[in-house]
């Protein structure tokens, strides 16, 4: 994996090359180099490890969505400050099934450095929500959700937030008292 600015600086010889290829007469040889550049140009802002972690994680392949984060050596210096936002991302949705407070890390680290979609900021804020509930904060947890289905505005969280919603307030019923002294009365 190249470092982000190794890739833009790859992109510019490219298009230099291509400058010069449109000097010497070759048009047609500088067209498909600047297309060549587009390349590294796209990968500076989409990340490819990111990307193929993506499509693991869509399969369900946990463990190869996770060897190609690990590709990944140094996030801060080789991410753009949004990709290092789904790389926690990413990492917090592998380990929210095993270890509720590294997942709790990763998807607070994500929301701050960003996320470009607004399902994608949702559903760090329903897995927020479900491990505030679990560790019982409710109050976090409602605001949490509520704020997840305010950006849920395709609907496609809608039954998620509907059972979490649903499973707070099943635990949080009424308590009954049995055996109540003034009721006993004959």
């Amino acid at each position: 994996m190249f470092n982000k600015n190794i890739k833009l600086v790859i992109a510019a010889l490219i298009i230099a090359y291509a400058i010069y290829q449109f000097t010497e007469g070759y048009i047609g040889n500088g067209i498909m180099f600047i297309l060549l550049s587009l390349i590294f140009i796209f990968l500076y802002f989409k990340n490819e490890f990111i990307l193929l972690a993506f499509l693991k994680l869509r399969k369900q392949d946990f463990e190869g969505a996770k060897n190609w984060l690990n590709k990944i050596k140094n996030p801060s210096s080789a991410l753009v400050k949004k990709q290092e936002g789904y790389y926690n991302y990413l990492h917090g949705v592998m380990v929210a099934q095993t270890n509720m407070n590294d997942a709790e890390k990763y998807f607070k680290k994500a929301l701050g450095l960003g996320l470009s979609m607004d399902h994608d900021v949702a559903m760090a804020k329903l897995n927020l929500a479900g491990i505030a509930f679990s560790k019982r904060r409710p109050m976090e947890a409602k605001q949490l959700l509520n704020e997840a289905q305010k950006l849920d505005k395709r609907g496609i969280l809608t039954d998620q937030i509907k059972m979490m919603k649903d499973g707070m307030k099943r635990s949080q019923g009424p308590k009954q008292h049995y055996g109540n002294r003034n009721m006993r009365r004959r």
